[in-house]
């Protein structure tokens, strides 16, 4: 039976504050290439790995989340790109592309199957499975079209707009005909938010002391639709500028995920005057709806109506501080590891 060497990133101890490198290690083990004898699992070889920022909670101990917290002294996981090369799953065969839950590691033996999606064209570049045809892509499109039930004209406003999630946000409201405003964290992502994305107005929110005079100043109309990546100050700001029956996608908090004593909102009673809808959502709940948005995304990208940035790191072992970087807003659009090209 084929045994290979294994890098491996390793989870060290649950995080107070921001993550450092120090949170995790590499180390290498050896695997068989064989699935084990009447198993359903499969075996991969992982090409691409996902960052993303609800990595961070799971680097905090906790019985709450909605997803388990890291196990230290384990292998961290995450979405990523792989090929089967062995497989007891009737649904999946050797050779066979798939996108999905895996380990931050060379080969992985996945047991837990029902988080894996194949994937089905291979005319858009594979690391798009882990982005704008992936989990954020998913998010995305749940979030703006299913909870926010966008109309042609409204006002938009997405924050964390340059992310994986945020600039397909800006783009989907700009192919329906809304007005859409984004903010991000430096000059070089508000100009690929105007330029690249077609965003109307962009804005640095760290040039902003003033975050309620800012949003005045570009929806003197008021908001429609709020997406939220970043919760806290930027979410009480937004609130009283809402517009009647608007409507907020929580989606993320990443403002507040390295704070051990989270921010509070001075502005809710801004929910009740202004008779908004705030709804936060998971985007497993709407998996469902993933050929319908394939159906819907695929032609765009072929067509150039949608664009999608990567912000790429060659290597396993920069998986460390490419995920770390996520919180001091290093990366620039959606952040991939590549682990192998095949």
């Amino acid at each position: 039976m084929a045994e290979v060497s294994n890098k491996q990133v390793i989870f060290k101890d649950y995080v107070s504050g921001f993550p450092t490198d120090a949170d995790m290690y590499m180390t290498t083990s050896t695997m068989s290439l064989k699935v084990p004898e009447d198993s359903q699992a499969v075996l991969v070889k992982n090409l691409y790995l996902s960052c993303d920022p609800y990595m961070r909670a799971r680097m905090t101990y906790t019985h709450t989340s909605y997803i388990g917290s890291f196990k230290p002294g384990s292998v961290l996981n995450g979405f990523g790109v792989a090929k089967v090369l062995d497989s007891g799953h009737p649904n999946f065969s050797k050779g066979d592309l798939i996108w999905g839950f895996t380990g931050w590691e060379e080969y992985t033996l996945i047991t837990s199957t029902e988080t894996l999606f194949k994937i089905p064209t291979t005319d858009v570049p594979l690391s798009y499975y882990i982005g704008i045809l992936g989990m954020p892509g998913m998010t995305a499109y749940a979030g703006f079209y299913e909870i926010c039930t966008p109309k042609k004209g409204e006002y938009v406003y997405v924050s964390s707009a340059s992310g994986a999630v945020g600039q397909l946000v800006g783009q989907f409201a700009k192919l329906l005909g809304c007005y859409v405003v984004g903010s991000a964290g430096s000059k070089e992502k508000v100009d690929l938010l105007k330029d690249k994305f077609g965003f109307d107005e962009a804005f640095n929110y760290k040039e902003e002391p003033d975050l309620a005079a800012c949003l005045k100043r570009y929806f003197p109309e008021g908001i429609d639709i709020y997406f939220d990546n970043v919760g806290g100050e930027m979410l009480d700001a937004v609130l009283p500028r809402m517009r009647s029956h608007g409507r907020i996608a929580v989606c993320g908090m990443i403002s507040q995920y390295n704070m051990e004593k989270p921010e509070g909102l001075c502005n809710l009673i801004s929910i009740i005057i202004k008779q908004v809808k705030i709804q936060g959502f998971l985007v497993r709940s709407y998996y469902h709806l993933y050929p319908k948005y394939m159906e819907m995304v695929l032609p765009h990208i072929q067509e150039g109506k949608i664009v999608y940035v990567e912000d790429t790191v060659e290597g396993l072992e920069n998986a460390p501080q490419a995920l770390i970087g996520l919180f001091s807003g290093r990366n620039v659009g959606k952040q991939v590891v590549v682990v192998s090209r095949e």
